[in-house]
């Protein structure tokens, strides 16, 4: 069920997206509100799951993190205990920064960030250690064009 929430809600969720280090003052100036009921939307959006944690986003080039790819993975086993094992078994790759059951022609779907092709070996032999997958696929990404874009939270709903 989605969280209910108005327009303010909105221009709120929006700043913070693009700009998570807006002190409480700015951004309450900013949606035109005071500082104690901008505080009280705020915790109301945390308690609803809404906003979750406060991140900082690193250049994963600057660290030597050169390589993304996309690991497809078919698998012939469909069970609840497999996937949770599995997805358990995934959590442990810290290389694996997003992982997503998906419907179509592949059963999941993995983002690997890593410091090239040895790394991405070194991952996959982790990854396919210990479950029998029918099918592992890389895709490698040889230029990011659009990354960790906001959400549009005006979709359909006028600002």
């Amino acid at each position: 069920m989605a969280a209910q929430i108005d327009t303010i809600d909105r221009r709120i969720l929006d700043f913070l997206q693009r700009d998570a280090s807006l002190s409480q003052r700015a951004l309450a100036d900013r949606v035109g509100l005071s500082q104690n009921a901008l505080w009280r939307r705020l915790k109301r959006l945390e308690d609803s799951g809404v906003l979750q944690g406060t991140h900082m986003r690193i250049d994963a080039q600057t660290l030597g993190l050169d390589l993304t790819v996309f690991v497809m993975v078919r698998t012939r086993n469909h069970s609840m205990d497999w996937a949770d094992g599995f997805r358990k078994h995934v959590a442990l790759i810290p290389q694996v920064i997003e992982m997503h059951r998906i419907g179509g022609d592949w059963d999941y779907m993995l983002k690997i960030v890593t410091t090239g092709m040895s790394g991405y070996d070194a991952v996959y032999r982790r990854l396919t250690t210990g479950f029998e997958l029918d099918t592992v696929t890389g895709y490698f990404a040889m230029e990011t064009m659009l990354d960790a874009r906001p959400l549009d939270v005006f979709d359909g709903v006028a600002k």
